[in-house]
């Protein structure tokens, strides 16, 4: 069982190569072209979600966002930034799909706002009242 994990693990990668070095022939744009576009991609998204996170993290501390939503979509951000790091034109294409993916977790999940009573996460109280001078 191990050895068949260690087999996927190293035989992938190796693979994913071996298509890009066919893709790049094809095409005739240079290998290091594709990775180098790869790498660079990937870092900026993953920089660019770590602040993203941040910003989800406090919207659902404040209660303007569902946390189970922002928790699902950063993760599959990240992992897509891993995936373009990673050589090759078949882990580029697995984080494109990912990337695309519309899932909306956590939408049936939110309360349901009663449209003008919620302002930035809070609810307004209904009521009467009377000024008194």
């Amino acid at each position: 069982m191990r050895f068949v994990v260690l087999a996927i693990l190293l035989g992938f990668p190796a693979l994913d190569l071996y298509a890009t070095a066919r893709f790049s022939a094809w095409t005739g744009v240079p290998m290091w072209a594709w990775l180098g576009i790869s790498v660079v991609s990937g870092l900026l998204l993953l920089r660019s979600e770590r602040n993203a996170f941040r910003a989800r993290t406090v919207a659902a501390l404040r209660g303007d966002q569902p946390l189970l939503r922002g928790i699902v979509d950063s993760g599959r951000k990240v992992l897509a930034g891993i995936l373009l790091l990673m050589p090759g034109i078949a882990s580029d294409l697995i984080a494109l799909a990912l990337l695309l993916l519309p899932i909306n977790l956590g939408r049936r999940f939110e309360p349901q706002a009663a449209g003008a009573g919620r302002a930035h996460g809070a609810q307004a109280i209904e009521g009467k009242f009377r000024r008194i001078e």
